[in-house]
């Protein structure tokens, strides 16, 4: 599954690139018009705008999911 099939079945499972496929996160963020700047302290990506840095992503053990429509807009 490549990056833009993930943003459309993010809740299913974990991020498929893993924790680093810089440019995999990019392209869906960038395709993706849930997405939120996370806290300060909490931006890892060098790009703003990647899933790494969304405030809807949560860290698994191998990779990353995303929670956007099932959190709260914070």
């Amino acid at each position: 599954m490549g990056a833009l099939e993930y943003l459309e079945k993010q809740w299913e499972k974990e991020f498929p690139g893993g924790k680093n496929d810089w440019t995999g996160a990019v392209q869906v963020a960038v395709n993706c018009p849930e997405f939120r700047t996370d806290v300060e302290d909490e931006l890892v990506a060098d790009d703003p705008r990647s899933c790494y840095n969304c405030r809807y992503r949560r860290w698994t053990a191998l990779s990353f999911t995303c929670l956007k429509g099932k959190l709260t807009d914070i």
